[in-house]
């Protein structure tokens, strides 16, 4: 993928796995929905998560941006975050997050239940702002056929962003 296909890829999609490190243990990995806003990637989450606390802590994060398709395609972002507590933000995220949950943009009407839900679980939106991708070739095996002397792996590639 080129530098634009990266970012096309990014900003169509939804979901993906979002990595941090623990200060204990290895490190953890969670599925999010996200939405890109500019060069951007916005994720929401409560305060008292484990993944605002992490980024507090050290603000280098992964995302693997997920296809949700089978066989999976994906691509690895590098991110730099920091933790946003706007409220107005936050509303305006997870007004943007429960659309793409559900297919359709939120109404207006539904705009106050959502902010109290902000409210009471004190969320928070967790900037990440990209600076590399790793990008793996995916080969896939379709049928039997695709078993030949052209289904070989290669090595990743690390692309600034």
């Amino acid at each position: 993928m080129n530098r634009d296909e990266r970012r096309a890829f990014v900003a169509s999609h939804r979901t993906a796995i979002f990595g941090y490190g623990r200060r204990e243990h290895g490190p953890a990995m969670t599925i999010v929905y996200y939405v890109a806003e500019g060069d951007d990637i916005l994720v929401s989450t409560m305060a008292a998560r484990a993944k605002a606390k992490a980024v507090e802590r050290n603000q280098k994060v992964s995302l693997c941006v997920l296809d949700e398709q089978w066989p999976p395609t994906y691509l690895q972002v590098y991110c730099d975050a920091k933790v946003e507590t706007d409220l107005e933000a936050n509303v305006d995220l997870a007004m943007r997050i429960a659309g793409l949950m559900a297919g359709d943009p939120m109404p207006d009407e539904v705009r106050p239940m959502i902010a109290e839900g902000v409210s009471q679980e004190h969320r928070v939106v967790l900037r990440l702002t990209p600076y590399a991708t790793f990008e793996t070739p995916p080969r896939h095996v379709y049928s039997a056929d695709d078993v030949n002397e052209n289904l070989r792996h290669e090595l990743g590639t690390s692309l600034s962003w």
